[in-house]
């Protein structure tokens, strides 16, 4: 099984449980199917990777960036990642906290660009 694993389950419900501010606040816009009707998940994880939100219809993932993905050894870890979820056909998008609140409208159409029809 690919997606939820067992032994991430602890790490995904304490991941849930304290969202970063930007996450909560795309949260907000994802649940519910508020975005085009298209459901999300938060925290779903895919093999050994939990990503922060995830529309299973869409095959999408939606990765926050803070500052700590600034440095060179997590942005080579962030594209391993992104090139290993591209393998499982699973699209990424990546924005960073601070255009959840700069430009919240830009990042809701950036994600509703890559629905399909």
């Amino acid at each position: 099984m690919l997606h939820n694993r067992r032994y991430l389950k602890k790490n995904r419900k304490e991941l849930r449980g304290s969202l970063t501010p930007a996450e909560a606040e795309l949260w907000k816009h994802l649940k519910g199917g508020s975005l085009d009707g298209r459901k999300f998940r938060r925290q779903h994880s895919v093999e050994n990777y939990i990503l922060d939100f995830y529309c299973p219809s869409e095959h999408l993932a939606i990765e926050l960036d803070g500052q700590v993905h600034n440095h060179s050894s997590a942005e080579q870890a962030d594209q391993e990642r992104d090139q290993y979820l591209r393998n499982l056909n699973i699209r990424v998008l990546r924005f960073e906290n601070k255009d959840v609140f700069d430009n919240l409208e830009a990042v809701l159409h950036e994600i509703s660009k890559h629905f399909s029809k």
